[in-house]
């Protein structure tokens, strides 16, 4: 019942504010921001009941939905997707009240579909019926479209259809590969079954079929990420949404795409994975340097942090196709760190955005006298995603090439270079924005944080930190259910034979 409650509190307070006039701004702000926290809670009760050294699902929930299609509800978290559910109820809150002051036409409307958007993404990281996850994957795709395309810039109906095109598009062939998993169990017992646990025991696949099929998963699931070379809607799409479509779609629903490989692509059709790793590896390199190019040469900072996630996520995505305990396990916790450094970047650009109204890096310099609380904000987070050591950053990204090195060496050397130009194109970006003389007239009378920012960044900076310094509760919890995952797939070739 725990699980159902996290899921659908942020849908019960949608359904409440629909009820509440719309000229009751204020009541709605509070409305939205009282269920979030209240799923927050809820989540943080979750974590208190989970049970660490546990590889298999814990707090599952099942009862009967369509039965002759053999469709059931069934929940439960692990190891990996219980910090996914953390990160998606620690950033709503965080998102609703960043849009306090941001979002001043259809509130009711906005807050709605944000909550409603959680619903989708809290159900995806705990679906444990395929066909069940499939509705959530779907569920969360409506509401982003309208952040992006009511609330977004002057381009949010183009970045909306791209966003909405592009995940269409994997979505289907997911789709039919799902339907064709449950007729092939149906052809081995008899029975129609969903169940995802009842897949990896009765899935009996020739290893042809394991490569379409994977293929078809690993194609929605790669556009989320987003894998190179298929984001290009990312950019658009960060672009134009509103900060905290911004924060939400860089901090958790990228996410869905990484948590969708290493959950479902990798563990259901093991004998697709060695032949697919060299692509994979190959492309997420690819990721990581493109990405961090590219990003160095932007002159919009929203365009920096969205091809920052081009290149951080590529690092998750070589851990995770470097089927090494130690990678795997950075890569899981890579995703916590790009979800809050990266979503604390967004919320960055968008409060310097509300006072100048301009994102371009020319238009700044010289903030740090203007705004020295601002620039101090700006300074952890931005060192925690270039990956300084005590930051969460480094912890995630020296797992992944520590473990990706004794299985694809040259890919993790040139993956480093990653780390390097990552480093390089933030901190020019943080020298050019804050230090050096006040270049114009207009940044020296810009009012630093209020209350209400400081406490919207203070949650970021402190689990940027705490994740930093003490990574070990976190990973003892992932660890046993990351190698339950890796038992089932088959062993990497030999280096030797590249």
């Amino acid at each position: 019942m725990l699980l159902t409650l996290v899921v659908f509190s942020p849908l019960a307070g949608a359904a409440l504010l629909a009820l509440l006039p719309r000229e009751e701004v204020r009541g709605i702000r509070r409305a939205a921001l009282a269920f979030a926290l209240v799923t927050l809670a809820l989540s943080l009760v979750m974590l208190g009941r989970f049970q660490a050294g546990v590889a298999d699902f814990q707090m599952r929930e099942r009862a009967a939905w369509i039965p002759q299609w053999g469709i059931e509800y069934r929940l439960g978290v692990d190891g990996v997707s219980l910090f996914l559910v953390l990160l998606t109820t620690v950033l709503t809150p965080i998102v609703v009240l960043a849009s306090w002051g941001d979002i001043h036409r259809r509130v009711k409307e906005f807050f709605a579909f944000l909550l409603v958007l959680e619903t989708g993404m809290l159900g995806t990281f705990v679906a444990l019926d395929m066909f069940l996850f499939y509705v959530f994957w779907e569920v969360m795709l409506v509401p982003m479209y309208f952040l992006i395309g009511v609330w977004g810039g002057p381009g949010r109906i183009y970045a909306a259809l791209k966003f909405v095109l592009f995940t269409m598009v994997g979505s289907l062939l997911m789709l039919v590969a799902i339907l064709y998993c449950a007729w092939r169990v149906r052809t081995a017992t008899g029975l129609w079954s969903f169940a995802y646990e009842t897949w990896l025991a009765r899935l009996a696949l020739s290893p042809r079929e394991q490569l379409w099929l994977f293929a078809a998963f690993a194609l929605a699931f790669a556009i989320k990420v987003p894998l190179f070379p298929l984001h290009t809607w990312l950019p658009d799409a960060h672009v134009e949404a509103p900060t905290g479509g911004s924060v939400i779609l860089a901090g958790v629903l990228l996410k869905m795409g990484t948590y969708g490989f290493l959950r479902f692509a990798l563990p259901l059709f093991p004998g697709a994975v060695a032949p697919a790793a060299p692509l994979v590896i190959t492309l997420a390199v690819a990721g990581i340097v493109y990405g961090a190019l590219v990003a160095t040469v932007q002159p919009d900072l929203k365009k920096l942090v969205a091809y920052s996630s081009v290149s951080h996520l590529g690092f998750v995505m070589l851990g995770l196709f470097a089927l090494h305990p130690t990678a795997v396990a950075g890569s899981v916790y890579q995703m916590l760190n790009h979800g809050l450094s990266t979503g604390g970047l967004f919320l960055l650009v968008g409060m310097i955005y509300e006072r100048r109204h301009t994102r371009l890096i020319a238009d700044f310099g010289g903030l740090w006298t203007a705004v020295p609380v601002y620039a101090a904000f700006f300074m952890v987070i931005m060192l925690a995603s270039a990956g300084l050591p005590g930051l969460n950053g480094f912890v995630g990204e020296f797992l992944i090439l520590l473990g990706s090195f004794s299985r694809w060496p040259w890919a993790t050397a040139v993956a480093t270079s990653g780390v390097v130009l990552g480093a390089l194109y933030l901190l020019w970006m943080y020298q050019r924005v804050i230090f050096g003389p006040l270049a114009h007239a207009e940044n020296a009378t810009l009012p630093d944080l209020s209350a209400r920012e400081v406490t919207v960044l203070v949650p970021v900076v402190a689990l940027c930190l705490v994740m930093g310094l003490f990574p070990a509760p976190f990973l003892t919890r992932m660890q046993p259910s990351i190698d339950l995952i890796l038992q089932r797939l088959a062993p990497p070739p030999a280096v030797a034979a590249r």
